[in-house]
């Protein structure tokens, strides 16, 4: 009623409910799974009555959610119904209690502001309950019965967590069972950091894995043996997705399952990369030459892929022929021919370049160049007229030079046929709803201008004269960043709904372009270090990946906290 004709929002309701009875608010969550252990004996009716009910078993204790928790204290009626567990008091309003019923016993089929379908959840909990999936029961079933199990309502758990981590922008699930009597945990990395998204009771542990193993066609009886495969979700729920899943045997005679969403999607424009003007400007005069060799750089999850197809899609037109080889083929765009990396089946990164080269190509791009091999054929295609993209796992531009040379390359050919190196990283981006601004202090700019120019001591230019580079840097960022009364702004994370909390929503790519010039192919050829490489680079205009960063900072988009995070030496 207050809700209703007043206008009070829930969550302030929640917090005078819980400053008069003196016990923690508990909000309502359309994701919390129902606990069928605590549930048991206890109709609907009766909790419904009595205006209690349990809703989780933790450490503390049992915790019971109540609308009046000094009536309920005072009866002892839980007491009785739970005499060796500590009970643990939390308020909600009569809305939210009325809600969380529905969800476990079935009910209104409302829906959480996360999208998670309430009622399918209780229906499905229902069923799983009705299964009586306990650790012993499923380890000893045949495969008939568990593909019964599957074909029931157990398979509506797992859509929502692969529907939900999708519509989170989750990158990957995380399926962690603990041994015992201890709740499975389910994680989501989202922009790049694990975060708790759901506990399933032990009782659905067996029958959860053993449903994913059915969806990606391995071996359910394999327990100890780590199994790889893939999920096409088109044939099990509502989105055309692909999932990577590895499943891996962990301590306690448990699998933990780790799922990697492959959302098939079209490449960004070049202009939406986040590249700063100069970096820009050469990636597309870069690869707008005829042959040549083109590599991106960074550890896994740093977006390599996502910007060689931005690249592809710059240069791709009509006239081109385009060949992919990758592993997987996450990213598909009209007119480039793509070839899926099959071990098994003896395809790997090598063969198919070959095939490539007697395939009339104009560009080629590479997954990953792993192995001499590879390497190799990628020098030799781009020497023989062919634009050649791959990418590394090294962690800077001039770095990935030695690594390729270490490997056996002639440095002479290489030295020839390189064009360029991007090395790249991802770091958070400041929730633009709730970032906090704030005008910089001298200190702070200060300490920004030492930690910048730090990256530039291997610089002929620095050594002679710090104080005037450093000058000369301070105007450039003035004229750059500052207002119009010198004045810089720099952000900090607060955290809102749309951030889950965090101050962070989405991601900003730094990066460090190592263009392959005249004084950078003579400095490989003479086979230098990578002090003596960076500093060439760096007296050509090349920003590092921690400089990249600062400007992006300066710029609000992130805050130093992540750049420092990201562009560790």
């Amino acid at each position: 009623m207050l809700i209703d004709e007043f206008l009070v929002s829930i969550p302030a309701l929640g917090k005078a409910l819980s400053s008069f009875f003196g016990v923690p608010y508990e909000a309502y969550r359309g994701d919390r799974i129902k606990p069928a252990e605590l549930l048991k004996n206890l109709r609907r009716e009766y909790v419904e009555s009595g205006h209690w009910v349990p809703i989780d078993e933790t450490q503390e204790g049992v915790t019971i959610l109540t609308t009046d928790s000094e009536r309920i204290q005072a009866s002892r009626v839980v007491n009785n119904i739970f005499p060796k567990s500590r009970l643990v008091y939390k308020v909600c309003s009569q809305r939210e209690f009325r809600q969380t019923l529905d969800l476990f016993y079935g009910g209104g089929a409302s829906t959480d502001s996360g999208g998670a379908l309430a009622g399918d959840e209780s229906s499905m909990d229902d069923l799983l309950t009705s299964l009586g999936g306990d650790e012993e029961d499923i380890s000893g079933a045949t495969q008939e019965d568990v593909s019964a199990a599957a074909d029931n309502e157990l398979v509506k758990l797992v859509n929502k967590v692969i529907v939900d981590a999708y519509r989170m922008g989750a990158s990957d699930i995380h399926i962690e069972p603990a041994p015992g009597k201890a709740k499975t945990q389910i994680r989501v990395r989202k922009d790049g950091s694990l975060m708790n998204y759901i506990e399933v009771p032990s009782t659905y542990r067996n029958a959860l894995v053993t449903r994913l193993k059915i969806m990606c066609d391995l071996d359910i009886s394999e327990k100890r043996k780590p199994q790889d495969g893939k999920i096409k979700f088109k044939k099990y729920g509502p989105l055309d997705i692909e999932l990577r899943v590895a499943t891996i045997p962990s301590q306690g005679g448990v699998e933990d399952v780790v799922m990697r969403i492959l959302a098939s999607g079209e490449p960004l424009p070049l202009e939406k990369m986040g590249f700063s003007k100069r970096n820009d400007e050469l990636i597309r005069e870069t690869v707008s030459k005829p042959y040549g060799l083109f590599f991106v750089c960074g550890p896994t999850g740093s977006g390599k892929t996502t910007t060689l197809h931005s690249i592809l899609k710059f240069i791709n037109n009509p006239d081109t022929k385009i060949w992919t080889a990758e592993d997987p083929v996450e990213i598909t765009q009209k007119g480039l021919r793509q070839v899926q990396i099959n071990k098994k089946a003896g395809l790997d990164f090598a063969t198919v370049m070959r095939a490539f080269l007697r395939a009339d190509p104009d560009v080629i791009m590479v997954g990953e160049m792993r192995d001499k091999e590879t390497v190799s054929i990628g020098i030799e295609a781009s020497l023989t007229g062919h634009l050649v993209f791959a990418t590394l796992h090294t962690n800077s531009a001039p770095e990935s030079i030695n690594r390729l040379l270490d490997m056996g390359m002639d440095p002479f050919n290489f030295a020839d046929a390189l064009l360029g190196i991007l090395a790249q990283r991802l770091g958070k981006r400041l929730c633009s709803d709730c970032k906090k601004p704030h005008i910089a202090t001298a200190d702070e700019i200060k300490s920004m201008l030492t930690e910048y120019s730090g990256e530039l001591v291997n610089t002929t230019t620095w050594k002679k004269d710090p104080a005037v580079a450093t000058k000369s840097l301070y105007e450039e960022w003035i004229k750059l960043f500052a207002d119009e009364k010198r004045q810089f702004t720099l952000y900090t994370p607060v955290g809102c709904e749309k951030c889950s909390g965090t101050g962070y929503r989405g991601r900003v790519g730094l990066h460090e372009l190592l263009i392959g010039t005249d004084p950078i192919k003579k400095a490989i050829q003479e086979h230098s270090r990578v002090a003596e490489l960076l500093a060439i680079a760096l007296e050509e205009g090349m920003h590092t990946l921690k400089q990249d960063g600062m400007e992006k900072v300066l710029q609000g988009i992130t805050d130093m906290h992540q750049v420092r995070a990201v562009c560790i030496k």
